[in-house]
């Protein structure tokens, strides 16, 4: 049965998710151990978020943003790893045509919308750093939500144009994906025409994406280390330092991966090497982001502790 496409004809209706591997043995093994990293990856994320939430201390800008990062790597996550969990462990390892669109969709928004938030967070750790008597004035709620609604709907629009640019080519057959989810550079091996144009519009649209709001993270970090050079106290350098370590490491592991996925030449890509990237900037990155974040944080560390009934002074104490 043919199926009608975004523009033209198509002769598949579903496709096949090749995974990791055909050994029976080795699939259990890597459920086992995806299974792991996931709830991991929910417990941490989702504790960042009731942190936030339970505790005014951390009712401030950078918290803000931090657990709207954390919802954004919980949902990165979800939106492949579930179906890659059922896929090792079943025959069948099929997803709808309409399916893949809508991953597709979804996962290019969030990690589109997680590329600007970055870019939020520098621009935050910026003011805090630079006018810490100002701070509470210039980084104010309204310029808060403005910020993450305006990265949410770059995400929105841009996820669109990616997904329609490549769904509006014919797909006639093979209908085997050699990934373990619909992401573009995949999905494009199959197409029956060809990704010329597609190669160009990633390389434009990553290029707006990624290497935009990397130069406002490196230009704040440039003058965040300017004003940090400044501070005459060790303590206080070394707590700047700190801060912003977590940020930049965070901020490296997702987008750098990224940035080879999606703006080489589709010609020059590898599966295997494909999904090694997409496993670091989608199921890694999610799962570390909330140890970094809470590793180098006491005011994270002290909310977690009241939130399990240690009270200030025991808190003290454990000091």
């Amino acid at each position: 049965m043919r199926r009608q496409g975004w523009r033209n004809d198509s002769s598949v209706t579903e496709f096949i998710l090749l995974g990791f591997s055909r050994n029976p043995r080795t699939n259990w093994i890597l459920f086992f151990l995806f299974l792991l990293i996931y709830l991991f990856t929910v417990l941490g994320n989702g504790l960042i978020v009731t942190l936030i939430r339970v505790d005014a201390r951390l009712y401030t800008p950078m918290y803000f943003f931090l657990s709207i990062l954390s919802v954004l790597d919980l949902s990165y996550a979800t939106t492949t790893v579930p179906q890659m969990l059922v896929h090792l462990i079943s025959k069948k390892k099929t997803i709808s045509y309409i399916g893949c669109v809508v991953q597709m969709y979804i996962f290019l928004t969030l990690g589109i919308t997680e590329t600007w938030i970055f870019a939020a967070m520098a621009y935050d750790r910026y003011v805090a750093i630079w006018y810490p008597l100002h701070y509470g004035v210039k980084m104010g709620q309204a310029l808060c939500v403005a910020l993450a609604v305006s990265s949410a709907l770059c995400g929105l629009t841009c996820a669109l144009v990616y997904t329609v640019f490549a769904m509006n080519l014919p797909y006639c057959g093979p209908n085997e994906i050699n990934h373990f989810f619909c992401e573009i550079p995949a999905v494009l091996k199959l197409a029956c025409a060809d990704t010329t144009l597609n190669d160009q519009v990633d390389f434009i649209l990553g290029f707006i994406l990624l290497l935009i709001p990397l130069s406002l993270i490196l230009t704040s970090y440039v003058r965040i280390f300017m004003a940090i050079l400044k501070i005459r106290s060790p303590q206080g350098r070394i707590k700047a330092f700190s801060t912003c370590a977590s940020h930049i490491t965070v901020v490296t592991m997702f987008c750098v991966p990224c940035m080879v996925m999606y703006m080489r030449p589709g010609s020059e890509a590898s599966p295997e090497d494909d999904k090694k990237l997409a496993l670091f900037y989608n199921v890694i990155s999610a799962l570390l982001n909330p140890i970094i974040y809470s590793l180098r944080n006491k005011d994270v560390k002290r909310a977690f502790l009241k939130l399990v009934g240690i009270s200030e002074d025991g808190q003290k104490a454990m000091e």
